[in-house]
């Protein structure tokens, strides 16, 4: 054999598409040189080292590593052999996660980016994570998840299209199951539980009950009416919530904040009484009346026939909305939670509520006593609306005592206009 012959028979023949085991002879910062025994060594553009975007080659491989890398062509257009490390793992990892699909089997990787709908998970190949099914709720920041080793199932496998989808939901829900299970047998309608808001959405909030996420529905986060939920509660917010139901088929929890609270009508019912005087502020007007709110919450109905002593075509006659006035409770329907009011009767004067009384001057029956003049009524105003910081935006307080003590004789003095008019 000639010293030619000799050579070449030390030379390894390689084909398009093979698997070569190599070492690392050269590492710059856009390719590395593999040693695999050819007649040159072989090039390992940066782009074919890792399924990582923009890596550095110093990072993925050390000088005398020996790696398997696939043979893209044995020739490019400047004569060089070309190879790929990522797509040498795709083919062995296309073979481990086919056998982990078929088993039903997890499989873990670490994310290693963030992309539009989901994460990417290096499980030899690229994994597809979802977004919907990163946790057994949607999660709206995935950033934190960057740099975490995750567990999750194969869900969907299409090599053709090198296509890998994953659930970690999927996963998550095997592996917590039997605990979930325990957790809502444990669980019973009408127990007072503690926990922390995990998440706000815009039909509610969601609560960490320590095992698993309840729903406070929007309607139950408050006794008010309630726009957004982030205007009751914020994530991280340690709550006492109610349970309202347990769905242990949907492993659904369904709580209410509003339950663990004082129900402010039925307080307000209870403090006050028909007969009563109470100071309000219009906030709605309607074809029939006007809506008057009387407390946090508490809104009563004004009939147009309860307006004023005279007849009144339309409300806005009267009132006007933001407007601050006496009215007296003429009826208090706890069953229907319903409050009729009237600025007519309230012209007429009356017995103050209790929490007006300390303001003014009453009687042993707790009816207003006119104050000697208007220097003491507006003196009288002013320490009400100190003390309750409810000091109406260029209202007077002389301008609105006389609803009490003098809107009689004035609703009387308009009735006669108006029937001397008509």
């Amino acid at each position: 054999m000639s010293f030619e012959d000799a050579i070449a028979g030390t030379i390894v023949e390689v084909e398009d598409g093979q698997l070569v085991n190599g070492t690392v002879v050269k590492i710059d910062k856009d390719e590395v040189l593999l040693d695999i025994g050819y007649k040159s060594e072989g090039v390992i553009p940066a782009r074919e080292l890792s399924i990582r975007n923009d890596v550095n080659p110093s990072e993925i491989v050390s000088l005398g590593d020996i790696i398997e890398a696939l043979v893209l062509t044995k020739e490019d257009k400047e004569g060089r052999l070309v190879l790929s490390k990522k797509r040498a793992q795709y083919e062995r990892a296309w073979g481990t996660i086919e056998k982990i699909k078929e088993e039903n089997g997890v499989v873990e990787g670490l994310v290693i980016e963030v992309v539009k709908g989901g994460l990417i998970v290096d499980i030899g190949l690229r994994g597809f994570l979802p977004a919907s099914l990163v946790e057994l709720r949607r999660v709206r920041d995935l950033q934190p998840y960057v740099g975490k080793i995750l567990q999750a199932k194969i869900i969907e496998l299409d090599k053709n299209r090198n296509n890998v989808v994953l659930s970690r939901r999927n996963y998550l829900e095997e592996t917590q199951k039997e605990a979930r299970d325990e957790f809502l047998t444990n669980l019973k309608p009408g127990e007072v539980r503690h926990g922390v808001v995990s998440s706000v959405v815009s039909f509610g909030a969601f609560v960490d009950l320590g095992g698993m996420d309840g729903l406070i529905h929007v309607s139950e986060l408050s006794w008010k009416h309630v726009e957004h939920p982030n205007q009751v509660v914020q994530v991280g917010d340690e709550v006492t919530v109610q349970v309202l139901d347990v769905d242990f088929d949907r492993e659904r929890i369904s709580l209410s904040l509003k339950a663990t609270q004082q129900d402010p009508w039925q307080e307000f019912a209870g403090s006050h009484e028909v007969g009563q005087l109470v100071y309000g502020r219009v906030t709605k007007l309607v074809p029939f009346g006007g809506f008057v709110q009387v407390g946090e919450g508490i809104e009563g109905l004004v009939h147009i026939s309860e307006m004023s002593a005279h007849h009144v075509d339309a409300p806005e006659q009267v009132v006007t909305p933001g407007e601050e006035l006496w009215v007296k409770i003429i009826d208090l329907d706890s069953q229907r939670r319903r409050i009729s009011l009237s600025i007519k009767q309230a012209a007429e004067g009356g017995e103050l509520a209790e929490e007006y009384r300390q303001h003014f001057d009453v009687d042993a029956e707790g009816n207003y006593v006119s104050a000697a003049d208007d220097a003491d009524r507006e003196a009288a105003w002013a320490e009400y609306y100190e003390a309750t910081g409810t000091s109406p935006d260029g209202a007077t307080p002389a301008g609105d005592a006389p609803v009490i003590e003098s809107a009689a004789p004035a609703a009387a003095a308009a009735a006669d206009e108006a029937a001397a008019a008509e």
